[in-house]
């Protein structure tokens, strides 16, 4: 079994203040703060996979007590719970000091040489608060779950989800933000990582001058989540490893956004403060998956005018905030220029990884001068034609040579479609000369394209039924959901609704197409 070290809490400063009021909180990595209990927990849904990995037995996931803990109800011993403090930009402006304002970890559990970080979002107010009663609602939290653990499935770095578990209270929302704030039922989800270290964990010290807590966050970070950048060959040389981690994090950063780009997910609040820096997917709020191919497409309805998170700004919105993450590292260097250095790398970086993945979505063995230009007008084909994008591709991979015939199912619009007839023919001939002078055999190619494209990806409306349903009582839709979910790449016959196109009714409905940050 394992236990609680709390590295967190034992090797970097907190707040000397106890009481749980919003304010600044200066000098400090975290706060003490206790979960605040909640009236009838009910465990809805838990991930047995990662409560393997955790070391905990199925016996264990069925008690009264792993309820009560994970709802914020008690403490196991050797829990110390806190909330991080850090800042960031949102939608590109600095905020200053955010913080956990309804995220309390409850203590870092090491198993078998791994650290999860134990988190419960929806447990209450902490100081970072501010105006926030720090719960979350049901909705939001049942999106996060399933979608931690589909990401994982599909191959995504992500945070984990342990459990969802309803409160048995409700919380007031404004869903939309049109001064209609209505009561819905409450919920907490216990998320898992190595480490919820974000950009903002960085920047926030950095921007009041805090230079000495910025400098042991560093050597926190190197020692705990980097260990093989801080050996005895590198640690006297501390703008070496300083470098070093900036750019495995700029690395890490292009392969997350990469895979993002090709199985077509949206984060839609890519603020630096939602950045993990171990390249891992972190924060679950108005995501989506693109249907129709719009790579200006944002499920964020509070970035419908601008759409800075939109899909196919994500990339460059990734070195942005990767410019904010080096921005703050360099106070602690005499010469930032190197760090610059790293970042204009990224783009090659980046650049790499969507080749590889987009060579295995096409059945290549490797990406060719010439096949960038091939996928660029592929996509565009999509967009002029509104194909779905996980629909194309998986019948792409069972046939590679699809016939006109079949493109029909997987078009939202018949006529945009029939426009586009001539300029697919000459797309198709162009792939299949490149096929042709392809060396992977029919069979690797078909394997290969299959364990690339998934079949089954959580669309917004596939979650919002799950919603509707539990908001009711009704877990049979979230627990089918998740089962399929766990194996994207199979084709799980007799579960094919759950790979069918939008159906029409979705195409505006709130929480099928945008979404807000409300939950």
């Amino acid at each position: 079994m394992g236990s609680f070290d709390n590295r967190f809490l034992q090797q970097l400063p907190g707040d000397p203040l106890s009481s749980n009021s919003t304010r600044q909180v200066p000098a400090a990595a975290w706060s003490r703060v206790t979960p605040t209990p909640v009236a009838a927990p009910q465990l809805l849904a838990r991930s047995e996979s990662l409560a393997a990995e955790m070391g905990f037995n199925a016996e264990q996931l069925e008690t009264a007590a792993f309820t009560q803990v994970f709802a914020g109800n008690a403490l196991w011993p050797g829990m110390e719970p806190w909330a991080a403090c850090y800042g960031g930009h949102q939608f590109g402006h600095w905020a200053g000091q955010l913080g956990d304002g309804r995220a309390i970890s409850l203590g870092e559990w090491t198993h078998q040489g791994r650290r999860f970080e134990l988190q419960l979002k929806g447990a209450g107010p902490t100081p970072y608060s501010r105006r926030a009663d720090g719960r979350a609602v049901l909705r939001s939290s049942l999106r996060e779950y399933l979608c931690s653990e589909a990401m994982h499935a599909l191959g995504v770095p992500t945070t984990r989800a342990l459990c969802l578990i309803s409160s048995g209270e409700s919380v007031v929302r404004d869903i939309l933000y049109a001064g209609d704030p209505k009561p819905e039922p409450g919920a907490i989800v216990c998320r898992v990582a190595p480490s919820f270290l974000r950009f903002g964990s960085f920047e926030l010290p950095a921007s009041r001058g805090e230079l000495a807590l910025l400098r042991r966050m560093v050597d926190f970070m190197l020692e705990r989540d980097f260990p093989d950048l801080c050996g005895p060959a590198t640690k006297a040389d501390f703008a070496a490893r300083l470098l070093s981690v900036y750019q495995r994090i700029c690395r890490s950063t292009a392969e997350l956004v990469a895979h993002w780009m090709a199985v077509g997910f949206v984060h839609g609040v890519m603020n630096t403060d939602n950045m993990s820096v171990l390249g891992l997917t972190l924060d679950y709020g108005p995501y989506g998956w693109l249907e129709n191919v719009d790579p200006s497409w944002t499920p964020n309805t509070t970035d419908a005018e601008g759409r800075r998170y939109c899909f196919a700004r994500q990339p460059q919105i990734a070195q942005w905030n990767l410019a904010c993450l080096g921005g703050a590292l360099a106070h602690l260097l005499e010469d930032s220029e190197p760090l610059n250095g790293v970042l204009q790398q990224y783009g090659a970086h980046f650049d790499a990884a969507y080749g590889r993945r987009m060579a295995a979505k096409l059945g290549l063995e490797s990406w060719q001068p010439g096949d960038a230009e091939l996928a660029r007008e592929l996509l565009a084909l999509m967009q002029a034609s509104e194909l779905d994008l996980t629909l194309f591709f998986r019948a792409l991979s069972a046939q590679p040579e699809l016939a006109w015939s079949a493109f029909a199912p997987l078009s939202y619009s018949a006529s945009k479609l029939a426009q586009q007839q001539s300029a697919w023919q000459s797309w198709q001939a162009r792939y299949q000369a490149r096929l042709a002078g392809d060396p992977l055999s029919a069979e690797l190619r078909r394997a290969r394209m299959l364990g690339a494209n998934p079949k089954f990806v959580l669309r917004n409306y596939l979650a919002q039924q799950a919603i509707d349903a539990a908001e009711q009582g009704q877990l049979s839709e979230l627990h089918a959901l998740y089962q399929v979910l766990q194996n994207p790449y199979d084709e799980q016959p007799g579960f094919e609704r759950f790979a069918a196109k939008r159906p029409e009714w979705a195409r505006h409905r709130a929480g099928c197409s945008m979404l807000s940050c409300s939950s």
